[in-house]
């Protein structure tokens, strides 16, 4: 039980040596869901993209390589994530199309308006309010920008039992996918869509901020 939570507790937030392995590890561990969510994301090239709890960095090398026109920002308020997700990006930050830093999804250090899309992958379980996080996300993009946040578990699902103990010993928050749709709407967004994987316990919910 106790290996267990500290595993967790890497995943929350990556610390030392164990930390940049998982965040490393990550960028694997998560490649096939996050690949999944971004097909539903409706990226455009040329868009200014946020990756919130940007872990190990993979899914802003993939969001930069794939469209060049665009500038690609991520945060993590671990330390460790930003240095190896740093390292994964080195080429994009040098040509001044990839930003990292360390910051928290409750305050962004970023303008009212600035994104055109906002992603988070496998990180809102771990937010410190869900609803607050989401507030401060629509605050930061433009008007009729998307949020498409990513995950491979929710209550009610396949591996509900699973996630129900993780819940318990981990102190992650999972939702119901209909339920997260809600909160979605109460913090402010409209065209709220909903995606299920149910085999393979993954969701996508994606929404756009109204104007």
């Amino acid at each position: 039980m106790n290996l267990l939570r500290m595993m967790m507790d890497q995943y929350r937030k990556p610390a030392g040596w164990i930390g940049r392995a998982v965040a490393g590890g990550m960028n694997r561990w998560h490649a096939a869901l996050t690949d999944w969510g971004l097909a539903r994301a409706g990226i455009r090239d040329g868009a200014v993209i946020l990756d919130v709890g940007c872990g190990g960095g993979e899914t802003v090398r993939k969001l930069a390589d794939a469209h060049p026109h665009s500038r690609v920002y991520g945060i993590d308020y671990s330390a460790e994530s930003i240095a190896v997700s740093a390292r994964r990006n080195a080429q994009g930050i040098r040509a001044g199309r990839v930003d990292i830093r360390r910051a928290s999804v409750t305050d962004l250090p970023f303008p009212e308006g600035m994104f055109d899309l906002v992603l988070a992958v496998e990180t809102h379980y771990f937010w410190p309010d869900l609803s607050s996080g989401l507030r401060e996300i629509l605050r930061v993009m433009k008007p009729g920008g998307d949020i498409s946040v990513i995950g491979e578990g929710y209550a009610g699902g396949k591996y509900d039992d699973r996630n129900r103990k993780l819940s318990e010993w981990a102190d992650m928050s999972f939702y119901g996918i209909r339920e997260f749709g809600g909160l979605l709407s109460a913090a402010g967004f409209a065209d709220v869509r909903l995606f299920e994987e149910y085999e393979k316990g993954w969701f996508c919910a994606t929404a756009r901020k109204p104007g």
